[in-house]
């Protein structure tokens, strides 16, 4: 773990409260700072006593006691967190957070709180699959907060199932995956616009000219973004994907649309990354109503679309532009000439022709071509870690750039 990160451990009452107390030792261990408060429920499983000597700083359990004048208890945690983790959570403690109920430490702190929040649920296996719980967790998701999953095996009670807290062990290496993450893909005050997806050039009411581009690759990106700090706005062309939580989206249908909703968003960008795959060309006349069959063939006139991504580099002042290049034959050759040609920073290309890579696919093989620097070959991998490896060197260069 990235050494001095402040934790803020809730814990709520379930007797998974005595792994909370293995968990507290272990973050202490692995260098965090740990704090925790205790539910009234919590302290008849293990005594504050218990958290006092194993994180080493007092415990708090009641909101109204302010033992210094000069702060509000539950502002002051919520403010000093790096990362707040509630385990276990309870059924009880996660309908109040979805609720926006305060009526005791952990909820009024949570609820003043700016820090990630990280809920690790546990209970008995039917309790966790109750519809309201289902509600209350997708409505906590929604706000940005981050399920630690609990696992399955025996419960307390005795049944097998899902509803087990996950490991100290475990849950301390998911946290520090994600500090050393977040190091590396550090855009904390960055604004990332990232487009995505294909676009839709209509014809008629019913046809339309469009590719097989699904929109993965992009919203990976606005995931990685987000989870490097960044203020993300994805514009996105019509898929079938749930845009990450707190990430601002755009829908889009044609080119002509992206091309207004990106340049009018450009000069408030930092980051522009452009991944949809934007026809081309367009029908040059279209038809209000269905065009009917008729003998023979018919002919539909194209005209160019306008290129975004040169617009964009003879636009741009300070903000780094990636750029994304899907071909098949001449990789390199034409990657190197877009780089230059558009005035982009960075191109990412692919032959989507190679098993692994290109639309549609859950894996990826790029290569990164940068304005200054080696080019970065990338193996097979999938799309999310392709996603914050590219975050990753932008991250890099605008640091790079910014010195």
């Amino acid at each position: 773990m990235s050494m001095n990160k402040k934790i803020l451990l809730c814990v709520t009452g379930g007797i998974a409260v005595y792994k909370a107390a293995a968990l507290t030792s272990k973050l202490v261990q692995a260098g965090a700072k740990v704090k925790v408060i205790l539910s009234d429920s919590a302290a008849k499983f293990v005594s504050p006593l218990t958290f006092q000597a194993l994180s080493r700083n007092e415990v708090h359990m009641d909101t109204f006691e302010e033992k210094n004048a000069s702060v509000i208890a539950h502002i002051d945690l919520a403010d000093w967190a790096d990362l707040i983790l509630v385990a276990p959570a309870t059924a009880n403690t996660i309908g109040k957070l979805a609720n926006g109920i305060a009526d005791n430490m952990i909820t009024t702190t949570l609820l003043a709180a700016t820090a990630p929040v990280w809920i690790a649920p546990a209970m008995n296996v039917h309790m966790y699959d109750h519809p309201a719980v289902k509600k209350n967790v997708s409505v906590l998701a929604a706000y940005d907060y981050q399920f630690i999953e609990p696992s399955e095996g025996y419960l307390a009670c005795g049944y097998v199932g899902k509803g087990r807290l996950e490991e100290p062990e475990r849950i301390v290496e998911l946290i520090s995956q994600y500090f050393q993450l977040e190091n590396k893909l550090s855009l904390k005050g960055k604004t990332v616009v990232i487009t995505a997806g294909p676009t839709r050039e209509k014809i008629d009411p019913v046809r339309f000219i469009s590719n097989h581009s699904t929109g993965k690759m992009g919203y990976c990106l606005a995931e990685a973004a987000k989870k490097g700090g960044a203020e993300v706005l994805l514009i996105s062309g019509p898929v079938n994907i749930k845009a990450p939580s707190g990430v601002n989206v755009i829908n889009v249908e044609s080119a002509e649309e992206m091309y207004n909703a990106v340049v009018s968003n450009f000069d408030a960008a930092d980051i522009v990354i452009k991944t949809a795959a934007v026809a081309d060309y367009r029908p040059k006349e279209t038809f209000e109503h269905k065009v009917k069959k008729q003998p023979g063939n018919k002919v539909i006139e194209l005209e160019r679309t306008k290129d975004i991504l040169y617009t964009l580099g003879q636009m741009k002042k300070e903000q780094i532009l990636v750029g994304f290049a899907a071909e098949t034959d001449h990789i390199e050759e034409y990657a190197q000439k877009k780089l230059f040609a558009k005035n982009a920073d960075m191109i990412v290309a692919n032959n989507v022709k190679e098993k692994g890579a290109g639309f549609g696919t859950d894996t990826n093989i790029v290569t990164i071509f940068k304005r200054n620097g080696p080019k970065l070959e990338l193996p097979l991998m999938s799309k999310q870690a392709v996603a914050d490896k590219i975050i990753e060197e932008i991250s890099s260069l605008k640091k790079e750039l910014e010195e």
